[in-house]
């Protein structure tokens, strides 16, 4: 264990930026593969190979504060600072981002390597607890309204942007720079949300017909125990619908995909694109149940259902998709044929029904940003984007149903 000073770490940050040296701030240094040393406060090194040496500011203790790194035995623990005023590594004017626990924009640099310099081996860590707590904070609460612009992603840029982009050299400091974690997927226009028809594909062998079955069954069990023929379909009704039902709908996609990454790291064999598409269509049930869950917060009682529930389908689809994936995408076909029809008939309680309110009622934030909705987008807006979700999801499903578990996927990411 290696003790630094705290005085040099500030004095290290003063170099990239004199004016955040009372910040929490994370320096790293790496080496990647085209023998470059770079200098990032963001704390990132994701996928770099070589050396890196971290400087991160501690808490107060005893009055002072310290930085304390993990060292590799073989090699001597050597301050990032002494380096600089060797003149071992020189700074480059290259700017990129980072942030501190208070959400402050922090410029940092690139340090050239000079050849012939020694190397550094250090990697350290030290807790930051105000920024973690703050980040699990916001998270708990439900704080979607910082989440990235859709315009602003990778898979809705233009190669023209992206560019732009990577060649910036300055950050305003009043933006809150987050790293988006959605994967790509389709962004409807209004002629397509409105196209969307209830449909039906007639089954075809014995495996077409125990799904379509299976998913028969299963609707009309479902519709007894909820009481959704028997009553009035209030909001508390249609909430309670679909995020139930989303609790449900995201698992086949995650298995199916899992079980698919599990038998191609087993037989040493690609993938043909299946996974990223399965894993896409997990995620976008799962925004499904985020967005519905900004309207209602389920009890305990209602947890503990769908946690019976998950537990016994994930076990059973599990086994399934093993033994007849095909049997599988069909029976998920089937089921977003369902969900077609459910959110087609919670479209009609919206137009005539005892939700016309949702007709005015503002999106949740976070649907406005992941369908890229217009700011003035309503609850029907939302429920209009969902079931053309569901739509796709069927014609997905019933296509993988159809082709052979060797094929090419023919979906591209976000399609």
């Amino acid at each position: 264990m290696a003790r630094v000073d705290m005085k040099k770490a500030i004095e290290v940050t003063n170099i990239l930026d004199p004016t955040i040296s009372s910040c929490y701030v994370n320096l790293n240094l790496t080496t990647n593969l085209k023998g470059k040393i770079v200098l990032d406060t963001s704390g990132s090194w994701d996928g770099v190979i070589g050396s890196r040496f971290a400087l991160t500011r501690c808490s107060p203790r005893s009055g002072r504060d310290q930085l304390e790194a993990n060292t590799d035995e073989a090699v001597k623990p050597i301050s990032l600072l002494q380096q600089l005023q060797k003149g071992s590594y020189g700074i480059a004017p290259q700017i990129s981002r980072s942030f501190c626990h208070n959400q402050t924009l922090l410029a940092s640099a690139a340090a050239k390597r000079v050849p012939n310099s020694d190397d550094i081996h250090e990697s350290g860590h030290s807790t930051m607890d105000q920024m973690i707590s703050a980040r699990i904070e916001e998270v708990r609460t439900g704080k979607f309204d910082k989440m990235n612009d859709p315009e602003k992603l990778a898979h809705f840029r233009t190669p023209a942007a992206v560019e732009q982009s990577s060649n910036s050299t300055s950050v305003s400091k009043d933006d809150n720079v987050y790293e988006n974690y959605t994967m790509p997927h389709p962004i409807w226009s209004q002629k397509e949300v409105h196209s969307v028809r209830v449909t039906h594909k007639t089954p075809q062998g014995i495996n077409d017909w125990l799904a379509y079955m299976t998913i028969k069954s299963l609707r009309v069990g479902y519709d007894i125990i909820s009481g959704y023929n028997r009553r009035t379909r209030d909001e508390a009704l249609w909430l309670n619908r679909i995020v139930f039902l989303e609790t449900v709908a995201g698992v086949p996609g995650m298995v199916a995909a899992m079980v698919r990454h599990l038998y191609s790291l087993r037989k040493m064999r690609r993938d043909h694109g299946w996974i990223h598409t399965l894993l896409e269509e997990a995620e976008n049930e799962r925004m499904h149940l985020m967005t519905a869950l900004q309207l209602k917060q389920p009890s305990l009682m209602f947890k503990g259902t769908v946690l019976a529930a998950q537990g016994m389908f994930v076990t059973w689809f599990s086994v399934a998709y093993m033994i007849a994936p095909r049997y599988c995408h069909r029976f998920v076909g089937y089921l977003e044929e369902e969900a077609v029809v459910t959110y087609t008939k919670c479209l009609k309680d919206i137009e005539d029904g005892a939700i016309s309110h949702w007709q005015t009622k503002p999106a949740p934030q976070i649907a406005v940003k992941y369908w890229n909705l217009a700011p003035t987008a309503t609850m029907k807006d939302v429920i209009l984007a969902i079931r053309a979700d569901e739509a796709h999801h069927r014609v997905v499903n019933h296509t993988l149903a159809s082709m052979n578990k060797y094929d090419f996927n023919p979906y591209k990411p976000g399609e």
